[in-house]
């Protein structure tokens, strides 16, 4: 007999859903800060599989996604557990801000400490209160501002089931992905915890192909998952996954015009833009310094030597992977200017 899901001392009986708030810190006004936090506990058992976004305060496609996920799931068809937390770093989101107002990354602050700096007390309340009671994380991220990422999955592949979900969620790439200390993944990933994470759209922006994507995406690792029925549905396209990746960064100051696009398969040595000054004669290409596949661009113009321009993945059939992306868009019937 499946029992009550039990979070931050709540209880949510097999079957149905619930909304809690769970009390995180004090403003410096002393007003309280609450954690947003839906349980949607199915009748029968089955995985825990908590879905978070906003991680980063301005990375809002995630929100959008999370909601429209939870309208879209049946309690009483449920195997398992949605543990869903929309936004997890609520004082960067309330300031519109990547990070905590000490300027910290809550990205780079797990596992946390109780007595640490706010980052660090952030992270242990999260991993303590929810990460510990799931049991395979989907996690939603953007770029950052003025950057947009063409939907993609990040993941450790050598873990089975890591790359069960990753294939399953059916974005076009996947990136077997480093771990970097002191995320949330490398904390569940060594707990255990099988992690994937999905990359798209733009901060402070909404994406509706990355929405849509994302969307489908965890319905389908849910289906894999076996939380809730599979449906019969046409081939879908194949995620291709990546056997590098790398950024190409301005080599002057000036205005940036690109010639490409998200998505788009470039050749080793072909002209992907221009980085003009805004007055006198100074001119300078980029260039693609190998064949692959556009999958995160730099948005503003304005660039100094250095910034990181465009993102290109690499593949062992780039043709394969620029179809795949085109099938990819297709499927979701929507085409934004930067695909």
């Amino acid at each position: 007999m499946v029992q009550a899901f039990e979070i931050a001392n709540t209880h949510t009986p097999p079957g149905s859903r619930q909304i809690m708030q769970l009390a995180l810190a004090q403003l410096y006004t002393q007003s309280p800060l609450t954690v947003p936090v839906e349980v949607v506990h199915g009748k029968q058992p089955g995985p825990v599989l908590l879905i978070c976004a906003a991680l980063h305060g301005d990375e809002l496609n995630g929100i959008e996604v999370v909601n429209q996920v939870l309208a879209k799931i049946n309690p009483v068809r449920l195997r398992g557990t949605v543990v869903a937390v929309p936004v997890v770093n609520v004082f960067g989101f309330i300031h519109k801000s990547r990070y905590l107002p000490d300027r910290r990354d809550l990205n780079r602050c797990f596992p946390g400490s109780e007595k640490g700096s706010l980052g660090s007390r952030v992270a242990h309340f999260f991993i303590d209160e929810v990460v510990s009671k799931c049991t395979h994380i989907i996690d939603l991220h953007t770029g950052a501002i003025h950057r947009a990422n063409l939907p993609q999955v990040r993941a450790k592949l050598d873990c089975e089931i890591t790359r069960q979900m990753a294939e399953a969620f059916g974005a076009p790439v996947i990136l077997d992905a480093s771990i970097r200390d002191g995320s949330l993944r490398a904390v569940a990933e060594g707990r255990g915890q099988p992690v994937i994470l999905y990359e798209a759209g733009e901060a402070l922006r909404f994406d509706p192909l990355a929405i849509k994507a994302g969307v489908r995406g965890i319905l389908n690792v849910m289906r894999r998952l076996e939380m809730i029925k599979s449906q019969v549905t046409k081939a879908r396209s194949v995620p291709m996954i990546a056997k590098s990746s790398s950024w190409i960064r301005a080599e002057q100051d000036g205005l940036l015009q690109l010639k490409t696009k998200l998505g788009e398969r470039v050749v080793k040595g072909q002209c992907l833009g221009t980085i003009n000054a805004p007055l006198g004669v100074a001119h300078c290409e980029v260039i693609a310094p190998k064949a692959g596949i556009v999958i995160g661009c730099l948005t503003m113009p304005l660039v100094n030597e250095g910034d990181a321009v465009l993102h290109i993945a690499t593949f062992d059939e780039v043709k394969q992977a620029e179809l795949s992306v085109e099938r990819f868009v297709d499927e979701l019937d929507i085409r934004p200017e930067a695909i």
